[in-house]
């Protein structure tokens, strides 16, 4: 029997190929029709396991959401991300001398507004905060951490530091996240960069605006604008044209990008302001 899937509906769909899960955008990359047998099929909502054989035809690629515990990225990769920003929010908060409930917002904006941007401008989807019950507990987690410390986290310098540090392993993090989304969407590369480089700065940007501050990442310092947008490039060199596994990528950007940070920092690396004021 031949399956052909120009016609299907616009949802995700899950193949099994020789024992191998690939999202469909990937299979139908390059195929829309394969070689299947009625009992290798079985439908649960808008979830089709196929057991391909052979395929006979090119086809063009379709552009679904993947759900996002179907990452290659593994998902605890997320999880790890939000919490942390969940905590860099909190500190804020605490440091703003907000109570435990505006506490618990800075967190929330913190680890959910790039994810909200990304999906909700971007890739229209619904983001996982409001599908998976996982992380508005490990929000709540976090705010509990930074409140149980909250006599020690109360020095400045310390506070700026921890918060710098925080956001060297969040921004790449989430940015990976982003970036390996909407290529499963069939995002374009281009789009693909300005997406993850939206998701890592977002929650901090809306973390800083909502308590009344510039973006750290709108002002001259460290590098952490420019050292994002190139190693989101370089993230897609890596998957889309080495073709290094996912995984390994993305962890290999994330310490490449906190490495660069750290040094930014011991080393007093600086971006400049394009106006500067005149001499005397």
């Amino acid at each position: 029997m031949v399956g052909n899937f120009e016609n299907r509906p616009p949802t995700y769909e899950l193949y099994t190929a020789h024992g191998r899960q690939v999202p469909t955008k990937r299979l139908c990359k390059k195929y829309t029709r394969v070689m299947i047998s009625p009992s290798s099929i079985s439908e649960k909502g808008c979830t089709r396991t196929v057991n391909c054989s052979i395929a006979l035809s090119p086809a063009h690629p379709i552009t679904p959401m993947p759900p996002l515990d179907e990452f290659r990225i593994p998902l605890s990769f997320d999880y790890l991300a939000t919490f942390l920003w969940a905590l860099s929010g909190a500190v804020v908060g605490m440091h703003k001398r907000y109570d435990i409930t505006g506490v618990l917002v800075i967190a929330l904006v913190a680890s959910t507004g790039g994810n909200l941007l990304r999906d909700g401008l971007f890739l229209q989807a619904t983001p996982p905060v409001l599908t998976n019950p996982v992380y508005i507990p490990l929000i709540l987690l976090a705010t509990i951490v930074v409140s149980f410390f909250r006599q020690r986290i109360t020095n400045m310098v310390f506070v700026d530091r921890l918060i710098s540090v925080i956001d060297a392993i969040g921004i790449p993090a989430f940015a990976m996240i982003g970036m390996q989304l909407s290529l499963d969407a069939g995002v374009p590369l281009p789009g693909v960069v300005l997406v993850g480089v939206i998701n890592g700065i977002g929650g901090g940007m809306l973390r800083d605006l909502l308590v009344g501050d510039t973006p750290i990442i709108l002002k001259p310092g460290q590098y952490l604008m420019s050292a994002l947008i190139v190693v989101c490039i370089l993230f897609v060199i890596l998957e889309e044209l080495l073709g290094i596994p996912t995984s390994i990528a993305a962890w290999g950007i994330v310490f490449l990008y906190f490495v660069i940070r750290m040094l930014s920092i011991r080393y007093n690396w600086q971006t400049y302001p394009v106006l500067r004021d005149p001499p005397g």
